[in-house]
């Protein structure tokens, strides 16, 4: 637990540093990028560790973020400090509407595989965003307006931003959904994710219920998927059945692809990139007056998909830092 402790701490001092140093468009990005991994990891236990293939996570997205959304509304948070506590129960609720709602598809349509299941899970998005889109109790086409998001706050002579504390928020669940998915992954209840991506009759056969190991990993998928739709719906103050649609699930299946089928480290990294990329080229834009941002951004993911078929990291991961430094010290002993 040392390593994801000092992450935090090293990630929470550089988002002071981008509290005073940068303007407000910056750190926006920023927490998109951390909503992404999110939901980059989440979506790679389904189809890079599983080997499953689903099409509809940005509907679980959107489940956790109307769902947190609408319990802000009902039961506002407190001021100062305790606000923490508050939004951390939002995303705890988001994500367990988006774990039944996961469990609701997952058990009847996890029988199937392949294309058959990546249509279910397409349509189960596309259900949910219609139905969304005409409840009036959750703003309908026009959205959800007024959702609680996070203030700022003085403690002594220090004044906390709402960046800072949203920024902590994300890079809490962040780490969470790393250490859980990394940790269920060494287990046994992983290496029978793995038997099912490996080979589903074999896995069958050695007595592993396959359709069970599929529904588990897909209901933590959608738990930690309502977890990024709850911290999207508290820093955009605003929600649309548009942001969920079907272009936001091939986002993230493009992050898990271009990170490598079965890396958390990959899914990270290509998160920040997918994520980055667009607003890094929007000068480009505005100099030239066309907009070649999106026909630059396809290229240079076509290109990367040619020499990195298998993405980024394949099914590797990052070296721990700490592990090298033993080893090192180890040899000079």
């Amino acid at each position: 637990m040392k390593i994801p402790l000092l992450t935090l701490l090293g990630a929470l001092v550089i988002g002071v540093g981008i509290n005073f140093g940068t303007d407000a468009f910056i750190q926006l990005t920023l927490i998109y990028i951390l909503i992404n991994m999110i939901l980059a990891m989440s979506l790679n236990l389904v189809n890079g560790f599983t080997g499953q293939f689903s099409l509809g996570h940005a509907g679980f997205m959107a489940v956790g973020a109307y769902s947190s959304g609408f319990l802000s509304t009902l039961i506002p948070p407190a001021e100062g400090p305790l606000q923490i506590l508050y939004f951390l129960i939002y995303a705890g609720c988001g994500g367990l509407a988006a774990a039944i709602a996961g469990f609701l598809v997952g058990l009847p349509s996890l029988r199937l595989r392949g294309d058959y299941l990546a249509i279910v899970t397409l349509g189960f998005g596309e259900i949910i965003r219609v139905i969304l889109l005409n409840t009036p109790s959750v703003g309908g086409a026009r959205g959800m307006y007024g959702i609680k998001g996070p203030a700022d706050w003085t403690l002594g002579e220090f004044t906390f931003s709402k960046f800072l504390f949203g920024y902590a928020h994300a890079i809490f669940w962040v780490i969470v959904c790393f250490i859980v998915i990394w940790r269920l992954m060494r287990s046994a209840h992983g290496r029978a994710f793995l038997s099912v991506r490996e080979d589903e009759i074999a896995a069958e056969a050695m007595g592993i219920n396959t359709t069970s190991a599929k529904v588990r990993a897909f209901v933590l998928s959608s738990f930690f998927a309502g977890i990024a739709g709850s911290i999207f719906a508290h820093y955009s103050n605003y929600l649309n059945p548009a942001s969920f649609s079907f272009n936001r699930s091939v986002d993230a299946v493009i992050m898990v692809v271009l990170g490598g089928m079965g890396s958390l480290s990959g899914s990270l990294m290509a998160a920040a990139i997918i994520t980055a990329l667009p607003e890094l080229l929007r000068p480009l834009q505005q100099m030239t007056g066309v907009d070649l941002r999106m026909v630059i951004y396809s290229l240079c993911l076509i290109l990367l998909m040619i020499l990195r078929p298998k993405g980024l990291m394949g099914n590797k991961e990052l070296p721990s830092p700490w592990g090298w430094l033993k080893k090192k010290g180890a040899q000079h002993e």
